[in-house]
């Protein structure tokens, strides 16, 4: 085991996701050397829908990522479908509050590593397996599980930006059951190989049922839609004793699957890249300690029915470099300010993350009324314009276009 030391100002970023390289992307700007290590073997590609909200976008901006975004929701339309194949106008994800731009997280993962320049040290199939830290600094020990060769290193700061499970958050803050509060709903995502029969591949569509719903977003440029599928389940666990098809099949049966239903659940036999997970939160009461912090889905995952990761994600990393460079001596003090600013916003966005769980999977009957009254409402002009004043005033909805970083 080899030791290293260095006067440099140096940071360990744990996760080569958006989170992952906007800290990296930031600490650059002020000077700090990022060292980014990343448990794959090789940087993501793909993946499915995203969407990055009104507040996320300045971040995006200043960390030079924004300029290779762009909105991808075609023109289509948006249809309610059930599974004898009819069809009604409905609401999609940009109706609801913060004036989100769709996407696929593989185009804003390929804009952030564009962005980061050539030079900043990225090490693959490395994780950390040791965090031992006193006030000056972090020694970190990191494996290469490509060759099973271990390292330790002195580092100013370490950032876990590394997901909702972790390694960081475990090695350092304790075990996950500590954090993690499951909402008892699986969520199902990867993109469809080909159009489907019944729609337009620039049409978005849900199927939605109590406990259970299917989501299709559509991409410009006339490629296949996203699929997501949620559903309730009793026993989280029990969720990955069996292939994802085989669980999925059976939370959607036993009814027939009609035509569009059936399509997605034939695709999801030979998906590759896949989503397959429980819905969960990220609940802490602080995501540092000492010169050690977390960003991202591993401090505050706010669950997808929010929508806020990668908006968060960014201005949690475009804050967290402004906070250092305002205390470029106490790392400290710039680490408790950074969470004094950002911890209100959370706990908002958390709970409108369980707000809107409603609109993606209705629990019950009554939710599922409730609904459908509300996309009928949309269509009627008066009653429309009175939602969207009322959904502009509710503090979700205006964080969601907040920048947070300058707010």
């Amino acid at each position: 085991m080899g030791i290293s030391n260095s006067k440099d100002r140096r940071a360990l970023v744990v996760g080569l996701g958006i989170s992952g390289i906007a800290t990296a992307l930031r600490l650059r700007q002020i000077g700090w050397t990022p060292v980014v290590i990343e448990r794959a073997p090789a940087r993501r590609t793909g993946g499915y829908f995203i969407a990055l909200f009104g507040g996320g976008r300045p971040a995006a901006q200043r960390l030079g990522i924004l300029d290779r975004l762009r909105d991808r929701v075609p023109d289509g339309g948006a249809y309610n479908i059930d599974r004898a194949g009819n069809r009604q106008l409905g609401l999609n994800y940009r109706d609801l509050p913060g004036s989100p731009w769709m996407m696929q997280r593989g185009d804003v993962e390929e804009a952030a590593f564009a962005a980061l320049p050539d030079d900043v040290d990225i090490r693959f199939s490395t994780v950390p397996v040791c965090i031992e830290q006193d006030a000056d600094g972090v020694d970190v020990t990191l494996t290469n599980t490509a060759n099973d060769t271990s390292v330790t290193e002195r580092f100013d700061l370490v950032v876990g930006a590394d997901g909702l499970r972790s390694t960081v958050r475990s090695l350092v803050f304790g075990l996950h059951r500590q954090y993690l509060h499951r909402l008892n709903y699986m969520a199902v995502a990867f993109q469809l190989p080909a159009p489907l029969s019944d729609l337009h591949p620039d049409d978005g569509a849900t199927l939605v049922e109590p406990n259970r719903s299917l989501w299709l977003f559509p991409f410009d440029g006339g490629g296949p839609q996203t699929a997501l599928l949620n559903y309730h389940t009793d026993d989280v666990d029990v969720e990955f004793t069996e292939k994802p098809v085989q669980r999925v099949r059976s939370a959607f049966g036993p009814e027939p699957t009609g035509r569009t239903l059936g399509e997605v659940l034939d695709a999801l036999e030979g998906a590759d890249d896949l989503l397959f997970d429980s819905v969960e939160q990220v609940r802490m009461e602080s995501w540092r300690r000492g010169r050690v912090v977390l960003v991202g889905d591993s401090a505050w995952c706010v669950s997808l029915y929010a929508g806020m990761g990668v908006s968060m994600g960014m201005s949690g990393a475009d804050l967290l470099g402004t906070m250092l460079a305002r205390h470029p001596d106490d790392v400290p003090h710039a680490l408790a300010d950074w969470e004094h600013t950002l911890h209100p916003h959370v706990e908002v966005f958390q709970r409108n993350g369980i707000d809107q769980r409603a609109f993606f999977v209705p629990a019950t009957t009554v939710e599922l009324a409730l609904r459908k009254a509300m996309m009928l409402a949309m269509r009627i002009p008066p009653a429309s314009s009175m939602l969207r004043r009322l959904r502009e005033r509710d503090k979700a909805g205006r964080l969601k276009d907040t920048d947070i970083a300058r707010a």
